[in-house]
């Protein structure tokens, strides 16, 4: 399977290009939103994609909105994507995109965390808090947290850092509403995905949200949702207090290039076969056990 580096659809116009993700402007007020196969480390895109990467998220996603129903409304029109695109266009959107609302982006990243590890687990070694908010002395790395917590990062531009922020900030940028609004459903969001995926095998670890404001002033979820992208997903048979565990998501490929001798900064090095074969799998696997279905 090849996979998909970058889209090329002239029927519609071009509105954004992100690190995963194209958009299409349809009409004035909907988007059509492609998943390619590119995957990002380090904020940089790699030149390897992961073929069928842009399938399982977009698979994933569709997924858990379902899942997810009646936390929040989210950006799905509904509409089928090659409905919208010239014929010769179809196989460039076939189960890799949808076509979904054009809102206003909340440019705040909204991460849960219900373990210790990453970013937090350094944070926290450093100053026993994550993000601000203080956490128990005494934790181990990847140990579970008393109850999960909300550490949101101003949205920052591709191939820079997100910068994390307080709650407080939050509230400065978009009133103590929308705030509010966007942190219970974050935790919200994350406990009913996390107890679900439990059945399944699966930890997850931590995870990103985002949400913006339709023509209504309603807040909506938008974007991807769980996936390996946004996710850490731990198997749960093998997970274990004080080692970081190995993982359904992009966290393989991260291990390989920190083993490499590179500054993490463009270009990337070349991404060996073996190692994109066995991160698609990681991708294919995480959709398998939680959604129950694979790509085609």
């Amino acid at each position: 399977m090849a996979g998909l580096s970058k889209t090329n659809i002239t029927s519609l116009e071009k509105v954004y290009s992100g690190k995963v993700r194209e958009s299409y402007a349809v009409g004035e007020d909907k988007l059509l939103i492609v998943a390619t196969d590119r995957i990002s480390a380090f904020d940089v895109i790699l030149d390897d994609p992961i073929p069928g990467k842009g399938k399982v998220l977009t698979a994933l996603t569709n997924f858990w909105f379902d899942k997810l129903d009646g936390v929040l409304p989210n950006h799905l029109t509904g509409i089928d994507p090659e409905t919208v695109v010239k014929p010769e266009e179809v196989e460039q959107v076939r189960g890799r995109a949808v076509v979904a609302m054009r809102l206003k982006p909340i440019l705040v990243e909204c991460v849960a965390r219900g373990y210790l590890i990453g970013g937090g687990w350094k944070d926290y070694c450093a100053t026993g808090s994550v993000c601000g908010v203080k956490l128990p002395e005494g934790l181990k790395m990847a140990q579970k947290l008393p109850e999960p917590i909300f550490t949101p990062a101003a949205k920052a531009e591709v191939g820079t850092h997100d910068e994390n922020i307080s709650f407080e900030r939050v509230v400065e940028l978009y009133g103590e509403e929308i705030a509010n609004t966007i942190r219970n459903a974050t935790l919200e969001l994350y406990r009913r995905a996390a107890d679900y995926a439990l059945t399944k095998g699966i930890i997850i670890a931590d995870t990103k949200f985002e949400f913006g404001i339709d023509a209504e002033g309603n807040v909506r979820l938008m974007d991807e949702v769980l996936t390996p992208d946004s996710s850490r997903f731990w198997p749960a048979d093998t997970y274990e207090v004080g080692t970081s565990p190995m993982s359904y998501d992009k966290q393989f490929i991260r291990d390989w290039l920190e083993a490499q001798p590179w500054d993490k900064t463009p270009p990337a090095p070349k991404v060996p076969e073996d190692v994109i074969e066995k991160t698609a799998d990681k991708y294919r696997e995480a959709l398998r056990r939680l959604a129950g279905t694979d790509i085609e």
